[in-house]
Parts: C-alpha cells; sequence; structure tokens
C-alpha cells in the first residue's frame, strides 16, 4: 500500500498534467494556423454611406405651433408728471376710471423775480413778490380699475413718482419659444389662432409681438401696459409670444391654450430634407452628389421650413442630387508612432 502511494499515485499525476499540458501548446499553434478552423463571419458591416435625395418641387406651410396659458396684463402704474405736492387724491381704490380721468391733483409754487424800481431819493428798491402757486392734474394712462393709491395728501412727489396702480383687466395669451420656433418666427405676423382648452371655439388674439413685454418709458410712449414691478411675477427668462385676448371672449387667467402662428405658406418651391442642409436661416450648406460620385459642398439661399423640409430659393435645380445627412467631419486624432501595420 504504501507503494502506490509514494510512486503509483505521483506517476499518475504527474502524467495527467503531461497530457494537459501538451493538448494546450497544440491548441495554441493550431489557433495561429492557416488550418484553423474557419471563424463565425459573424454580423454584415454596416454601410455608413449618407443616403442621397433629388431637389423636388413641393408646399412648405411655416405653422407654429405652441402652448400657452391666458394670463391677466399687468397693473399701469400711474406717475407724477409734476414736481410738488399733492393736493387732492381724487380715486379711491376699487374705483373705475376711464383714459384721461384725474386720479392726483399736485400743487407746486414758483417763485417770481421782485419788483425793481427807486424810491423818493433815486436809490435802487427791490420788492419781493408772493411765489404764484400752480397745480397740474395726473391723469390715468388707461381705462381700469383703480388696484391702489400711493400717496398720501400733502405728501412731497418728483417726477416719475409711482402714485396710483390700475388695472386694465384685460387678458393676454402667452406661450414661450423654443429656439428653433423663434428662427421660423424671424417675420411673424400680427395675428395668432388660440383654442382654449374646454373654452370657447378658437379665436383670433390680436397685436403678437415676440419677447419679453416692454416696460418702463418705451412701453408707456406705445400705449402698452407697463409691468407693475411690485405685482408683477418675477421674470423667468427666455423669449415668450404673446398677444390680446378680443374683448367679450370668455377665458380667464390660468387656463392652458394651444397658439398656432401661421407664418406663411410657400407652394411650388424647390424644397430638400431639413437633414441636409447645414443651418436653417436664410444661408446654408448643401452636399451635391454628381454622376460620378463626387460630392460638392454648395452654398445655397433658405426659405420657409416646416420642421421636416425646408425651401431652397437659390443654389440648387431641380433633380439634382444631394446627400440626405450633413456629413460628420473625420475629428479622429492622430497617434504618433501609430502608422503602418504594427505600429
Amino acid at each position: 500500500m504504501s507503494v502506490v502511494r509514494t510512486v503509483v499515485l505521483p506517476a499518475l499525476r504527474l502524467l495527467v498534467w503531461t497530457v494537459i499540458a501538451v493538448a494546450l501548446v497544440a491548441l495554441a499553434f493550431r489557433g495561429g494556423s492557416g488550418d484553423a478552423a474557419p471563424a463565425s463571419a459573424g454580423a454584415p458591416p454596416v454601410d455608413l454611406t449618407s443616403p442621397v435625395v433629388p431637389v423636388a418641387r413641393g408646399t412648405v406651410a411655416n405653422t407654429v405651433t405652441v402652448q400657452g396659458t391666458v394670463v391677466a396684463d399687468a397693473t399701469v402704474p400711474v406717475k407724477a408728471t409734476k414736481a410738488g405736492t399733492v393736493r387732492r387724491v381724487l380715486v379711491e381704490p376699487g374705483e373705475v376710471v376711464g383714459q384721461g380721468d384725474a386720479v392726483v391733483e399736485v400743487r407746486w409754487e414758483e417763485e417770481r423775480a421782485p419788483l425793481t424800481g427807486t424810491d423818493a431819493e433815486g436809490n435802487p428798491t427791490s420788492t419781493p413778490r408772493e411765489p404764484v402757486v400752480r397745480t397740474a392734474t395726473v391723469v390715468a394712462p388707461t381705462a381700469g380699475t383703480v388696484t391702489g393709491v400711493d400717496v398720501l395728501a400733502d405728501q412731497v412727489v418728483a417726477v416719475g413718482d409711482r402714485v396710483a396702480g390700475i388695472s386694465p383687466g384685460t387678458l393676454s395669451v402667452t406661450a414661450p419659444l423654443t429656439q428653433g420656433d423663434q428662427f421660423r418666427l424671424l417675420a411673424p405676423p400680427s395675428t395668432a389662432e388660440v383654442e382654449v382648452q374646454g373654452g370657447p371655439a378658437p379665436f383670433t388674439c390680436t397685436g403678437l409681438t415676440l419677447g419679453a413685454a416692454p416696460t418702463g418709458d418705451d412701453a408707456a410712449g406705445q400705449g402698452t401696459p407697463v409691468a407693475d414691478p411690485a405685482a408683477a411675477p418675477p421674470a423667468q427668462g427666455g423669449t415668450t409670444a404673446r398677444c390680446a385676448v378680443p374683448g367679450g371672449t370668455t377665458v380667464f387667467a390660468g387656463m392652458a391654450a394651444t397658439v398656432v402662428v401661421d407664418a406663411g405658406v410657400a407652394q411650388d418651391v424647390l424644397v430638400v430634407p431639413v437633414t441636409a442642409v447645414q443651418g436653417s436661416v436664410r444661408q446654408g450648406n448643401v452636399w451635391v452628389v454628381g454622376a460620378d460620385g463626387t460630392q460638392e459642398e454648395r452654398a445655397v439661399v433658405l426659405g420657409l421650413t416646416d420642421g421636416d423640409q425646408v425651401e431652397v430659393r437659390e443654389g440648387l435645380a431641380e433633380g439634382d442630387q444631394v446627400l440626405q445627412f450633413v456629413p460628420v467631419p473625420d475629428d479622429t486624432v492622430p497617434v504618433p508612432g501609430m502608422a503602418g501595420p504594427f505600429g
């Protein structure tokens, strides 16, 4: 039994390990030789060549649809037009006023030059005179309801000081615009079609403007309600479309609305997919494919777009073949010392 443990078993173990080693060596050499079994072909290669599309004629309707909200127009501040002392406050909060109605009366004094002359002995004299008391009425810049009076009788005011606020009682629809929407509305119309969920039939919203609402003296000069810094919500940034809800339309502030802006239609014009153009506003580049397969980058003048296709006004002819997708430049960075099959 001792012979089996000390001689036979170690010999068998050595034999087994020798067979395994020989098999591994044989597999290693066969894997690098040309007689090895062919490997699986795997998935077919992917064709990364951009497809080609023809320049054709079509119709482009530049209609932008955005989601918005009905909002109450901002309170219009009433500002003092003269420096002086408030003589009388002529309105109360909650009172309805018309445009041009008196709101506050301001009093101030104008000094007068003294009277000069000579006395009986011929000496010059100067007699002071009482100042002239003048008054001016500050009027409502718009019709509406007085939301508050900010001054008291006998209070001193300067030109431009706020003396009261008037809510016009009108509504507008505002809708945020994406960057793409802004480019499509470079020349927006003055109206938009609005549909309020659960409300009346779609109606025409007038006075369409893009951007932040005007404030301060610019807005006052345009007859636009001036944003009330004390009442308006903090600005959120970005560009919005804003238009006025016509009077008599039954909607309320806070309601959701769909705003449709029709910015023009181009019929029977040359069109290509927007994916074929580098750039989307006024100027762009396309890649024209010749009959021999060569590619030429060409500048084009663009017109309207509907988000899927774009009008090409100059630079292409009907039937030209262009790449459907803008080529992606090869931005591979060459690694020094890696040239050649073995680096």
